[in-house]
């Protein structure tokens, strides 16, 4: 629950229909920067001179994007957030989608499945490039693309600094989006307006269900003043905004009204880190809920000293609602978990690129060297090169979700890569091998599929996700482990919640125990037992484009977007 804008509200629906339903579930960033490259990475060639005439579109033949770059049809001037001067030209909306047709030429994965049209014949740079992508499906029916966005520069630095913005510190996920809707509270930050104790009750707890919002009716409300209303007090536009609530708490059938004021909030990437005494041994718990943004690297290495100090035998990581976020950082974790025994001298991923790309990436220029196993801090929020704490375990047990994407994936995958253990609790993870380098041009960044990543194997194939071995899913990679509900009975990090509940039965007896076997979060969310009906209008989900992404940037690269 934070604050977006209208415009950004506006952005969020018109590409809500490009992301799938992992995308759709929450408001938590996910941003980050930094290139896998390692080393020095020359600058692109300096662009021809400007020409004052309109480029002429001709099919199948594409001049170097660095000619069309930086020229604006509004320019900015002065310095982004980061203190880096705008580079901007006058130019006009066509020259714009001419860099975006060849941009996407040079480094789309599949540019030879993209639409050639007319950039002259789109008055909006959204529209052109919405086109961009291929149109072709996996063998499951789901569209082979469906990662394709954009978000205003502004918004993308401010996620990437972890910029506080207006909001309450609350993650919300809408089952259902059509009455009678269904709209629920994941987890709340700590030291937020959502986590506050007002009367000697926690303002928003884990599965509290929001019936309204400033008087509006969430579950049954359908003119579009109402839904304005609904939005305008999930999603405060300011600091300051004060919004009422009536909320219905797990296990309480009264309902509660409740005043939030929206506060300046960031994002907290380690939500909780416990060591907990079990049959066996000590097992360590790690709620980690983003990658991203640079702070994550601070706040996941004192959490892993943590569980070093507390000598665990095994660990739990709670990547349920992890959408993704910085390669290197998900590196860095892979190495802290498994140690230089697995990982010493292998490889985390290996980017794969267009065909025309060959032994370079075409987004940097320089050669394509695969990303290792960081085994110090990079600079993020950590000195570069301070020795990363370890644990030395076996195997890992991970417990995920459909909102499980791209980076935390990249964990599975890598780890699985160098024959280290990995048992994944839960449910089918979103299935995003891909990423791309998130590119600024004119005020507005782009997120377009530029890679896919492989394992020390050779092994990415994986577009329907991973999924427990006993899920019965067909098209989704299966790993060992079990299926299990998030059901928002207990708070994250109690041995009671069934996720990890049902990783440490799985831990002390090898088998899935209780019945999981045919449940799946899905089946078992509230949604399912309250179905929504056809017609009615629905409540629009916001998608940070963030959630789901795999950002290869290391930081101090000159600011490079």
């Amino acid at each position: 629950m934070r604050g977006y804008g209208r415009d950004m509200i506006d952005r969020f629906l018109r590409q809500a229909g490009s992301l799938p339903l992992a995308a759709l579930i929450g408001l938590a960033a996910c941003s980050g920067g930094g290139s896998d490259s390692g080393g020095y990475v020359p600058p692109p060639p300096a662009p021809p001179p400007v020409s004052s005439s309109e480029p002429e579109w001709q099919p199948g033949v594409f001049e170097a994007a660095s000619r069309f770059k930086d020229r604006c049809e509004i320019p900015r001037s002065g310095v982004d957030l980061e203190g880096n001067p705008y580079p901007d030209e006058p130019g006009s909306t066509t020259i714009e989608n001419f860099w975006l047709r060849s941009w996407t030429h040079e480094t789309y994965l599949w540019n030879d499945e993209v639409p050639d049209e007319d950039p002259a014949s789109y008055d909006s740079r959204l529209a052109y490039f919405d086109i961009l992508r291929t149109t072709a499906v996996t063998p499951s029916g789901a569209p082979k693309d469906q990662f394709h966005f954009s978000e205003p520069t502004e918004q993308f630095l401010a996620d990437r600094n972890a910029a506080p913005s207006a909001g309450y510190g609350a993650r919300i996920r809408t089952y259902a989006a059509r009455p009678p809707r269904d709209v629920r509270v994941l987890y709340t930050d700590p030291g937020t307006p959502a986590s506050a104790v007002v009367d000697g009750q926690q303002q928003l707890v884990r599965g509290s269900r929001i019936l309204e919002v400033d008087g509006v009716d969430l579950v049954w409300a359908d003119t579009a003043a109402e839904i304005d209303t609904l939005l305008a007090g999930l999603y405060p536009d300011a600091v300051g905004e004060v919004h009422s609530f009536l909320v219905e708490d797990p296990g309480d059938p009264e309902p509660r009204e409740i005043m939030l004021t929206a506060a300046a909030v960031s994002t907290v990437p380690v939500g909780r880190v416990e060591a907990l005494d079990q049959p066996g041994g000590r097992v360590g718990y790690l709620l980690l809920n983003t990658f991203s943004p640079y702070s994550t690297e601070e706040a996941l290495i004192d959490a892993m000293r943590e569980l070093e100090a507390a000598a665990v035998d095994d660990l739990v990581l709670d990547l349920r609602y992890n959408g993704g976020g910085l390669l290197a950082i998900a590196s860095q974790l892979s190495y802290m978990i498994a140690g230089p025994g697995y990982t010493s001298g292998r490889t985390f991923e290996r980017l794969r690129f267009n065909d025309d790309a060959g032994a370079y990436n075409p987004v940097t220029g320089a050669f394509n060297d695969p990303t290792p196993f960081f085994a110090t801090a990079l600079g993020f929020s950590v000195a570069d090169g301070t020795p990363l704490p370890r644990l030395d375990l076996r195997r890992v047990y991970v417990l995920a979700t459909e909102a499980t994407c791209s980076a935390s994936e990249s964990v599975i995958n890598a780890l699985r890569g160098v024959d280290f253990e990995v048992v994944l609790i839960g449910d089918t993870t979103c299935g995003k091998p891909y990423g791309f380098y998130p590119t600024d041009n004119c005020g507005e960044t782009y997120y377009t599929i530029q890679f896919q990543g492989v394992n020390n194997k050779g092994f990415g194939d994986y577009p329907n996700g991973f999924t427990p071995r006993n899920s019965g899913a067909i098209y989704a990679e299966s790993v060992p482990g079990c299926t299990a509900p998030d059901d928002l009975s207990a708070d994250l990090g109690d041995p009671a919640e069934a996720l990890l509940r049902a990783a440490l039965d799985y831990r002390e007896t090898g088998q899935c125990l209780g019945g999981m076997a045919t449940a799946s979060s899905r089946a078992s969310s509230p949604a399912s037992q309250t179905p929504s009906l056809a017609e009615g209008r629905p409540l629009p989900v916001l998608v940070d484009p963030m959630t789901v992404n795999r950002d290869m940037r290391l930081p101090n690269e000159g600011g490079r977007l």
